[in-house]
């Protein structure tokens, strides 16, 4: 119970990462609402849990104007926010269009702004943590992923400005940031399939030690609980040395 009555919002629930999280949220005892754009999907894997379910459409506004208004009626206040909801798309700077990269940083990186625009006023009252999932390759070059590296590095630049505009106004809010490198999901199953092919299409064996949904869920986890209180506008990184050291 370390997050026990905390009221927590995830994007990006209906699969992967973000479903890891909520399932680990509900377990230790948080109030969970789980967003999605995918209705069907996010129905399905919620009708077994103890969470509330939200259609959002991370890219809009007005769909995150909806939020916050919900969760403000419903709940009064928002304890953790877990920006997770991402798409991940293969292209080079100079073969990628320009709609290509307007739509991966609208979903990677403008749902970040506009999820702690209007959800911030939520958390001031009483503390909390904001959690948003970068990547390690937005501390390292990636040439086949050029818009997604990019929104991915603009996510972490975010999360420094929060914070410390969190540590000024003395809110009780921590916003940090989680850098995975690829993790055995199916968003990342399903890229792999387009890369070339000395990639092996196997990606649960195309490295010795894969990252997994639930090795997320459990740093999720340390930096939503009071376990963290003092840290505060770090990049974690979970990638076992991707960053630091060259490819298998």
């Amino acid at each position: 119970m370390r997050i026990k009555n905390k009221v927590a919002l995830v994007t990006g629930a209906a699969r992967g990462v973000g479903l890891a999280v909520a399932k680990r949220f509900i377990a230790e005892g948080a109030r969970v609402v789980m967003a999605d754009i995918n209705e069907q999907a996010l129905a399905a894997v919620a009708a077994d849990l103890d969470a509330q379910t939200l259609v959002l459409d991370v890219a809009e506004e007005a769909d995150w104007q909806r939020c916050s208004a919900w969760l403000e009626a419903n709940f009064g206040k928002l304890d953790i926010l877990f920006n997770n909801a991402a798409i991940l798309r293969a292209g080079m700077v100079d073969q990628a269009s320009l709609q290509h990269w307007r739509q991966l940083m609208a979903v990677n990186a403008d749902s970040v702004f506009l999820a702690t625009h209007y959800c911030l006023p939520l958390m001031e009252a009483d503390g909390g943590a904001i959690i948003n999932m970068s990547s390690s390759s937005a501390l390292m070059g990636m040439p086949e992923f050029c818009a997604y590296t990019a929104a991915k590095s603009a996510v972490r630049s975010l999360t420094m400005s929060t914070a410390v505009l969190c540590k000024q106004r003395k809110n009780g809010v921590r916003c940090n940031s989680i850098h995975p490198d690829g993790i055995n999901t199916d968003m990342v199953r399903e890229i792999a399939m387009t890369l070339p092919q000395h990639v092996d299409k196997d990606y649960s064996r195309s490295i010795p030690f894969v990252c997994q949904p639930d090795d997320v869920a459990n740093l999720a986890l340390f930096l939503a609980s009071d376990e963290s209180r003092h840290i505060n506008g770090a990049a974690l990184n979970i990638d076992n040395t991707a960053t630091i050291h060259p490819p298998y």
